[in-house]
């Protein structure tokens, strides 16, 4: 394969990241093709050593993605890296999905927990307007302490859900560099 015919196979895997960026690829693979050129490779030869261009594609969208969670961590753009990490093979199906399947279920059941500590407050409430004869002030400061931990264990949510966030983005940097072929880099 020549290097036209690298770069319209490699562009046409390019979809879902900007044109800016696409560009930018392109022109990198084109200096790529020229410095091997001039070491007196054939086009067909750089071509083989860039490997496939759908492979190609698939680890720059992922490299791309991953550097866009780096500067906004919205869950739209973890989602997008995830995605784009899983795509890199059928194995990171397990590696990657199922670890933040089991981390994500934790996160959500504690967050639910601070919640539901908090609001109970409201069915307490609730519950004395209805029957008020059977109130009791053991109900009220009981109610009370979990208010509290509800609080504190939000507080703490934030703090951890924040650094799993972290974590996992190092993860999929770390998964991206293993595809690659190497962890040392």
């Amino acid at each position: 394969m020549n290097k036209h015919e690298f770069l319209q196979k490699l562009q046409a895997k390019l979809t879902n990241i900007p044109d800016h960026e696409q560009k930018e690829i392109t022109r990198d693979i084109e200096e790529h093709f020229i410095a091997g050129l001039e070491e007196g490779k054939t086009e067909e030869q750089i071509a083989d050593s860039l490997g496939s261009p759908q492979q190609l594609a698939k680890d720059v969208t992922a490299n791309y993605h991953v550097e866009k969670v780096n500067q906004n961590t919205s869950s739209e753009n973890i989602f997008r890296a995830t995605w784009a990490v899983l795509g890199l093979g059928f194995l990171n199906v397990v590696i990657v999905l199922g670890p933040l399947l089991v981390v994500a279920s934790i996160v959500i059941s504690l967050w639910t927990v601070s919640a539901s500590f908090v609001f109970q407050f409201i069915a307490l409430i609730v519950k004395v307007i209805i029957t008020p004869s059977a109130f009791q002030l053991f109900e009220l400061f009981f109610s009370i302490t979990l208010v509290g931990s509800g609080l504190l264990l939000g507080i703490a949510m934030y703090y951890v859900s924040k650094y799993l966030i972290h974590l996992f983005i190092r993860y999929l940097n770390f998964n991206i560099r293993i595809v690659k072929g190497g962890a040392s880099k």
